[in-house]
C-alpha cells in the first residue's frame, strides 16, 4: 500500500485482536478509510467492512481493498495491468507538473504514468476494475516517487528509488469475506454515519492541521485525473485551499467529531487517536463515555520518516529540528459493560 503518515500498520495486530475479542460482530463501518489498510485487514479476518472517505484517491483504495473481491476482477485485472505495462511513455500534465515544475517523479516515470493514466480513462472500465487498476498504478508510482512520505514537498536531491522503471503490479484483492460483501461509499464522514448501521464503527479521523489532501495531492490528481491549476513549489491542487475539513482546525475539530460520534448506529465503538492531536486523551474517554463504557490501549509508534529527516524551507535548506522522534497512538473502545480479561488486554 502507498506510505502514508497515520498508517496504522504497527497498530493492525491489536486492532484486529481487539475486534475479535467481541462477541457478535460481523459488519465493521470505517468511516475515515484513508488507505484502507484496517479495512483490508478486517476483511482478511472475515468481517464485512463498509469503508467511507471523502477523497477520490481513498474511495479508490476502499473500492479496491474492501468492496472488490478476488474472484471477480482478478483475471480482467491482471490483462489490463499487463497490458499498461508495455506501453511507452507520452508526456503529459504528470511530466509537467510532478517531474518539471515540481520533483516527485524522474521524468522517464513521468511519462510512463500520464501513458498509463490516459489510457485507463480511455478504457470504459466497470468502477471495481477502475479502481483494482487505479491503485495498481498509485502504488507504483509511490514506489518510484523522490518524497519523504508526504507530499507538501520532495527531496532536494533524487531518491535513489526514483531511478527504477515504474512497475504496476497486482494490488491484494482478497476473496469476499465470511461475513459479506464490502461497499466503499466517498461521503462527509457525518453523513456516512447517519446512513449505516455496523456492529462496530471504527474512528480514525485527521488529528491536527495536516490535509490528507494536502498531503496526497498528487494522488488525488492521478485519480480525478482533472489536470488542475496548481500553486506552489511542490505544485498542489488550487481546491487544497478550498477544500477545508473541520478536523483540520483546531476549533472546529472537536464539535466535527462530537457530531460523528453521536450520529454513529453501532453497539461498538474503536476510536484511533494520537497524543499529537487536538483532543487530549482525558477529553476524548469525556466525549465517547456518553456511548458507553470506555477502555483505552496505549501504544508507543515512532513518528513518520520525515520527522527524522528535520524541517526544511522551500528551498531544501534545512532550518530546523523535530522536537521528538515517538508519538503515543491511542485505542479507545466503547460499548457495553464486559469483562476485562475478555478485552484482548484493555484496561
Amino acid at each position: 500500500m502507498v506510505k502514508y503518515i497515520g498508517s496504522k500498520r504497527v497498530l493492525l495486530p491489536r486492532i484486529v485482536e481487539i475486534v475479535g475479542s467481541l462477541d457478535g460482530v460481523r459488519t465493521v463501518f470505517d468511516a475515515f478509510s484513508g488507505t484502507s489498510r484496517v479495512g483490508h485487514a478486517l476483511k482478511r479476518a472475515g468481517y464485512r467492512v463498509i469503508a467511507n472517505d471523502l477523497l477520490s484517491f481513498a474511495h479508490a483504495l476502499a473500492t479496491c481493498y474492501v468492496q472488490a473481491d478476488r474472484e471477480r476482477v482478478e483475471r480482467d485485472a491482471a490483462r489490463v495491468i499487463a497490458e499498461l505495462n508495455g506501453l511507452p511513455g507520452r508526456a503529459g500534465y504528470v511530466t509537467e507538473v510532478f517531474c518539471e515544475k515540481s520533483r516527485f517523479f524522474q521524468p522517464h516515470n513521468g511519462e510512463r504514468i500520464d501513458a498509463m493514466r490516459d489510457r485507463i480513462e480511455a478504457m470504459g472500465l466497470t468502477n471495481e476494475l477502475r479502481a483494482v487498476v487505479l491503485t495498481s498504478l498509485l502504488e507504483a508510482a509511490d514506489r518510484v516517487d523522490s518524497t519523504t512520505g508526504v507530499q507538501m514537498a520532495y527531496v532536494k536531491r533524487w531518491a535513489p528509488r526514483s531511478y527504477n522503471a515504474i512497475e504496476l503490479r497486482m494490488p491484494d484483492v482478497l476473496p469476499r469475506a465470511r461475513a459479506g460483501a464490502g461497499r466503499a461509499l466517498m461521503m462527509d464522514a457525518g453523513e456516512a454515519a447517519r446512513r449505516v448501521h455496523a456492529d462496530l464503527a471504527y474512528l480514525d479521523p485527521p488529528y491536527n492541521q495536516h490535509s490528507y489532501l494536502g498531503n496526497y495531492h498528487v494522488w488525488e490528481t492521478i485519480t480525478r485525473w482533472d489536470r488542475p491549476e496548481h500553486y506552489g513549489v511542490a505544485c498542489k491542487r488550487v481546491d487544497c485551499r478550498e477544500r477545508r475539513s473541520d478536523f483540520n482546525s483546531k476549533v472546529r475539530a472537536e464539535a466535527a467529531l462530537e457530531s460523528v460520534i453521536d450520529a454513529i448506529d453501532a453497539r461498538w465503538m474503536l476510536v484511533s487517536f494520537n497524543d499529537e492531536g487536538y483532543i487530549a486523551r482525558e477529553r476524548m474517554e469525556e466525549l465517547l463515555g456518553r456511548r458507553g463504557r470506555v477502555r483505552t490501549v496505549e501504544c508507543a509508534n515512532k513518528r513518520y520518516v520525515g520527522a527524522k529527516i528535520g524541517i526544511h524551507n522551500p528551498r531544501g535548506e534545512r532550518v530546523g529540528t523535530v522536537g521528538r522522534l515517538e508519538n503515543t497512538e491511542y485505542l479507545f473502545l466503547v460499548g457495553p459493560m464486559v469483562r476485562v480479561n475478555e478485552m484482548a488486554g484493555v484496561a
